[in-house]
């Protein structure tokens, strides 16, 4: 006799379904065999299984002859010890030592020696296949219960060990059901730690962030140490407006197959603010590994990307940006397969003018040398810097401005007109997959980014003297762009142009 029971397999950030086939032979002797592609922990669940078996009080594999587990279909990689639960239920219902309707069904867990079950990774896109397959009843770990109860329409049995999930199964005590959760009502403030108000000055580098926050431009900000660069990052999330539920639920995914989502969190509802040490390496930053998942830039989507020491970073490991820079995605090649993460962030970087820091100080010498310096600016390669809209002086503050017991303009304030700049945006670009105006590709510029003569007079002077690229080009205009929705203007007009020009001169 052989049963099948449903479970799923998580490739990338989505899932398939995966039928778990167990087949017993009471002739001969004793094996436990799984095929279909397992990877070492799957083809250890047979240890854990057979524990976990015995310790709940049934009778255990090895005296049941040949037990056989199939994980179809036998292309696809199997990885984790997800399959743990359902290679359990499928070998009690094969030597008919259970009975019950597994159809429509989905079960995943790792079990303990003593048949607890543990949370495992991933969770969140198995229960969005499984209501795109229309199955409604799933039993996960109660740890992830929370994550998978996001997604409407579903019956979600949190199991707290195989003995529970039995007598559930088989009608003797039922498990309820996992309450369904109102998403609007996780959606909390958050208080940020950084604040605006907090930083004395630098109101060009703040008008920048806000620029940066109602577009999702990139920016680099380029000073002396002590200037304010770092503090001036770490105030970028208090001033990007709340996630959707779409993009939370993107966020989300991320987390979840990386296995870096909070305990029994249901959803992530805050922007992430990801700043990895500048000895990182291209797997923790792109992601990777044998089986790929995500790293740094993709944990960072919808949020920020901060770039503490930029041209300290492996100039190979920065080069890695280009195409997230440019299209929001990270492709990652392994042996196994090639994978695409989602990788929409806003990038802040901070980086000296030279090796000592103080080649812009008027105040302090600079040591360094011009070759020094050169070669310090060229360890960031000139695609990079044209990837990244707003290049930002960031000069050291004066003692007269430090002792002012004046307070600066709060984020709230800030934020408000971010929000309003993001509302413009979104009716612009509704019904498309486009959420803020450094998305544009050439046919929204055209439609959304006209410019009359006067514009068009002053991008031909800036072309010219600044020798920009094509890219170049479009960017200024989509910062310009970004500029008027901040003033609620229609139209872009020669100001809006002129003020996005003087964030790319720096650079070039």
């Amino acid at each position: 006799m052989s049963s099948k029971i449903l479970s799923t397999a998580t490739i990338g950030l989505k899932s398939e379904l995966i039928e778990i086939e167990v087949d017993a032979v009471s002739a001969g002797l004793h094996q436990f065999n799984i095929v279909g592609l397992p990877d070492a922990a799957v083809k250890e669940a047979k240890d854990r299984v057979a524990a976990a078996i015995r310790n709940s009080k049934f009778k255990p594999p090895h005296q049941c002859g040949r037990i056989t587990v199939n994980l179809a279909p036998a292309d696809l990689k199997k990885e984790g010890p997800v399959y743990d639960l359902p290679i359990a239920l499928g070998f009690l219902l094969t030597t008919k030592q259970i009975k019950f309707d597994y159809t429509n069904k989905i079960f995943l867990g790792e079990l303990a020696l003593d048949g607890k079950v543990r949370p495992v990774k991933g969770v969140l896109p198995m229960a969005i296949l499984a209501k795109e397959k229309n199955i409604r009843e799933i039993f996960i770990p109660r740890e992830n219960a929370a994550e998978a109860s996001v997604i409407e329409g579903l019956n979600i049995y949190p199991v707290d060990n195989l003995l529970s999930l039995i007598a559930h199964l088989t009608n003797q005590k039922t498990i309820a059901t996992f309450p369904a959760i109102n998403l609007n009502d996780l959606f909390t403030h958050e208080e940020h730690l950084c604040e605006m108000s907090f930083i004395k000055g630098q109101e060009h580098a703040k008008r920048a962030l806000e620029i940066a926050a109602a577009g999702g431009h990139n920016v680099i900000l380029n000073g002396p140490p002590g200037s304010g660069k770092s503090l001036l990052a770490k105030t970028m999330p208090s001033i990007l407006p709340k996630l959707t539920v779409p993009e939370a639920l993107e966020v989300t995914k991320i987390f979840s197959v990386s296995g870096q989502l909070p305990k029994e969190t249901a959803l992530m509802t805050h922007r992430q603010f990801r700043s990895p040490h500048h000895s990182a390496s291209a797997v923790s930053l792109v992601g990777g590994g044998t089986y790929p998942k995500p790293g740094e830039i993709s944990l960072s989507h919808r949020g920020v990307l901060f770039l503490d020491e930029f041209p300290e970073f492996s100039r190979s490991v920065l080069e890695n940006l280009r195409q997230p820079l440019e299209d929001g995605i990270i492709t990652v090649s392994r042996a196994q397969g090639t994978l695409e993460f989602p990788a929409r962030f806003t990038l802040v970087a901070a980086m000296n003018p030279c090796p000592c820091g103080n080649a812009t100080d008027p105040e302090k010498a600079c040591s360094c040398n011009p070759a020094q310096i050169i070669k310090y600016q060229r360890k960031i390669s000139g695609p990079i810097l044209d990837r990244i809209d707003l290049h930002v002086e960031v000069p050291r503050i004066k003692f007269e401005k430090l002792a002012e017991d004046s307070t600066s303009e709060k984020s709230v304030s800030i934020r408000k007109r971010v929000e309003r700049a993001r509302n413009i945006q979104a009716q612009r670009f509704n019904g498309s997959r486009i959420i803020t105006n450094s998305e544009m590709g050439g046919p929204e510029i055209k439609r959304f980014c006209v410019l009359d003569q006067s514009c068009l007079e002053l991008m031909k002077s800036a072309v010219s003297s600044l020798h920009l690229s094509a890219r170049a080009y479009y960017r200024i205009i989509k910062v310009a762009r970004t500029i008027a929705d901040l003033t609620g203007e229609p139209n872009i007009n020669p100001s809006h142009i002129a003020e996005a020009i003087q964030y790319r001169f720096k650079a070039e």
